[in-house]
């Protein structure tokens, strides 16, 4: 990249979904119970909203089915703002945890719901808690069967949730369907996840911001930042959990909005859409004639 070529554009993207629905608490919270819960889900989604507003900037919103229907106005609000809608499945369940019928069930409501809603398609897709994996990888085929064409799910690390260490680590086609991974960087022989979620708010943000900037500039790579509604409310209710999940959950809740403000000012930013398009044509402009 020359030094007077625009900066990279990556790609910005939210799940939403509530502090009552994460896998950290899925042992704790069931799917039956999440309406006995306090919402906090709009207000947050409102901030969110408020801070792409004032830095200019798009995104992708991966809106869960349930709360979807809870609160449709949230949607449509999101939609008429200039975000790109995406889905992040119905009820929130870890894929290993379906068969693929359940799974094709929970995205089709999802989508169809989603669609409904905001009178345009939906063709993005996360899964919950990016649990597709090798043993998952079946999944991809139902979401290209439901008409998806980008798929976020993959994260190349090791953790106990989630992980395919083995996979390539940018945006490639897999099976019928483009796949942007949750964005890591590599050391020491290992992947290690630098752009989203606990990664983020955990470790300082003048790292994030290295590594991103290694990504864009010498590996010449879009990244993919993502975040939960819930990581901006230092004031949600605290659930009884394991320690391990609690410290997941609820460290460094204060400071997230001032490092996606940071992210926002120091790198450029769309929706996932935008971005695979334009990576898309570049890969086809680059992609030399054969000689006969």
């Amino acid at each position: 990249m020359s030094s007077d070529s625009p900066p990279m554009l990556n790609a910005l993207s939210i799940d939403v979904e509530d502090y009552f629905h994460v896998e950290a608490f899925a042992s704790r919270i069931l799917p039956e119970e999440w309406r006995s819960f306090q919402p906090r889900v709009e207000k947050n989604v409102h901030l969110i909203l408020e801070i792409l507003r004032l830095h200019d900037t798009q995104a992708t919103f991966f809106i869960l089915g349930w709360v979807a229907e809870l609160f449709p106005h949230l949607v449509r609000r999101i939609a008429e703002e200039g975000h790109e809608i995406g889905c992040h499945g119905y009820a929130h369940q870890h894929i290993s945890r379906q068969t693929p019928q359940q799974f094709r069930q929970d995205v089709r409501a999802a989508k169809q719901c989603l669609m409904d809603l905001v009178q345009r398609p939906v063709e993005c897709y996360r899964a919950p808690s990016f649990s597709i994996t090798e043993s998952t990888l079946w999944a991809l085929d139902i979401l290209a069967d439901e008409g998806f064409k980008i798929d976020s799910s993959i994260f190349p690390v090791r953790h106990d949730l989630y992980g395919m260490p083995n996979c390539e680590r940018f945006p490639h086609w897999r099976r019928q369907i483009f796949e942007f991974p949750a964005t890591t960087i590599r050391r020491a022989k290992t992947n290690l996840g630098v752009a989203g979620g606990g990664y983020l708010r955990l470790l300082p943000y003048r790292f994030t911001r290295w590594a991103i900037r290694e990504i864009n500039r010498e590996e010449k790579q879009a990244v993919m930042v993502y975040f939960h509604p819930w990581e901006l409310d230092p004031g949600q209710p605290r659930i009884s959990a394991p320690l391990r999940s609690k410290i997941r959950h609820y460290t460094n809740l204060s400071r997230m909005q001032s490092k996606i403000e940071c992210l926002l000012r120091d790198f450029r930013f769309s929706t996932v859409s935008n971005v695979c398009s334009q990576l898309l044509a570049y890969q086809t402009s680059s992609v030399k004639p054969a000689v006969s």
